[in-house]
């Protein structure tokens, strides 16, 4: 009867994730706080919680974020990040700077201490490479001149989470400060020998991962990102790092071939995720953090927008294509959940998670049409401010 139950409730899920995504594919919308939202239902204080199948849900979310992070790092080859961590650096130091301090500020203002406060940053920082990519393709702007800016951004904060994850998996442990920085010291370690290798012999791993029967190199290819993975987590790295890096170890027809056939997987148990950590989050628990996220939300969306602005002036993009940076960076969505679900799972602080949830609900709305609508309103507003200097100037001549 278990079993039976735990069939009935799985395929429940599934299934009405299924119907939500298709009504945000009929909206032109991401289907993220949809699933976020399915969570909520079927978590602790939902209309109908789960109770069969809620192990396999979580061993799902776990290879959801695996998943996540591996076919990230499928879009990226290693000489590609090494170009990216030459030009965009200024960027990527303009993006944390305005970015993780609100996060950082907010938790500090709630009272939750300082490892809370170093996650929260993290929240408010990572922009949604899934949202983001596919708002472009939504919009047409793949080609754009601006485009290059937004990836490279993006890709500097990937790389960043290779040293900010394991800072905060050894701050969630309690670990001290000789053990952080032998953590770091691995992940870092870890970090630039896949590196590396990836520039040095990236052919090679592909050769030897490479294989005709699409079967196989399935098997391969998730085999050896689980595998990584796991021995990441067992060293107190993160695990979604490890699958990261794997993912750039792999480049040419390996990386296509594995890229169409994980990205299904990718979608199933990402939703998985997403539905795990709404699992995790009473819905009763999400109006006392509302107004916090809010101001959070209005905050973050600004300094995102500016980040975007900054970096498109600086690569020579035209007003309008600043503009379209901006708004386009402004959506969170898996990675600020991966970095909450972290410190929800270690019990950090109790309205952590549904702080993030609440937040992560409002950019993943909010996002898509910033990206549509920032670039009109700015150029509106600037052609009101540049009306407005004549009439200035000339008031000021009258007697």
């Amino acid at each position: 009867m278990h079993g039976a139950v735990f069939l009935i409730e799985f395929g429940g899920i599934l299934f009405a994730l299924g119907l939500l995504g298709r009504f945000a594919g009929r909206l032109r919308f991401s289907p993220i706080p949809l699933y976020l939202l399915a969570g909520l239902a079927f978590g602790e204080g939902g209309l109908l919680p789960l109770g069969a199948s809620e192990e396999f849900v979580a061993v799902g979310a776990e290879i959801g974020v695996v998943l996540l992070l591996l076919m990230l790092g499928l879009e990226y080859t290693a000489s590609d990040l090494v170009a990216n961590l030459k030009t965009q650096y200024p960027a990527g130091a303009v993006d944390f700077a305005l970015n993780a301090p609100p996060g950082a500020a907010m938790a500090l203002l709630l009272g939750w201490g300082p490892v809370a406060a170093v996650v929260l940053a993290g929240v408010t920082w990572i922009s949604s490479s899934g949202v983001i990519a596919k708002v472009l393709g939504d919009l047409g702007r793949v080609g754009n001149r601006e485009t290059p800016v937004i990836l490279g951004i993006l890709v500097l904060e990937d790389l960043a989470m290779a040293v900010y994850l394991p800072v905060v998996t050894a701050l969630l442990a309690g670990a001290g400060l000789a053990a952080g920085s032998v953590t770091l010291a691995v992940s870092l370690s870890v970090a630039g020998l896949v590196l590396f290798v990836a520039v040095r012999f990236g052919r090679t791993v592909s050769r030897f991962v490479s294989s005709d029967d699409p079967e196989k190199l399935l098997l391969v290819v998730l085999g050896l990102t689980l595998l990584v993975a796991g021995i990441a987590q067992q060293l107190q790295v993160s695990a979604a790092v490890g699958a990261f890096l794997v993912g750039i170890a792999l480049s040419g027809e390996v990386a296509e071939g594995a890229h169409a056939l994980l990205s299904p997987l990718r979608d199933l148990f990402a939703a998985v995720f997403f539905v795990f950590f709404g699992l995790h989050t009473n819905p009763a628990d999400i109006p006392p953090v509302l107004v916090p996220a809010l101001i959070l939300a209005v905050v973050t969306a600004a300094t995102k927008i500016a980040t975007g602005y900054w970096a498109a002036r600086r690569a020579g993009v035209s007003a309008r294509g600043r503009w379209r940076t901006g708004g386009a960076l402004v959506a969170r969505g898996e990675f600020s959940i991966v970095i909450a679900g972290l410190a929800v799972t270690a019990g950090v602080q109790p309205d952590l998670g549904p702080l993030a949830t609440a937040y992560v609900l409002i950019l993943v709305v909010v996002g898509p049409l910033t990206a549509r609508f920032t670039e009109p309103l700015g150029v509106a507003f600037a052609a009101l401010r540049a009306g407005s200097r004549p009439r200035k100037a000339e008031l000021a001549r009258e007697p």
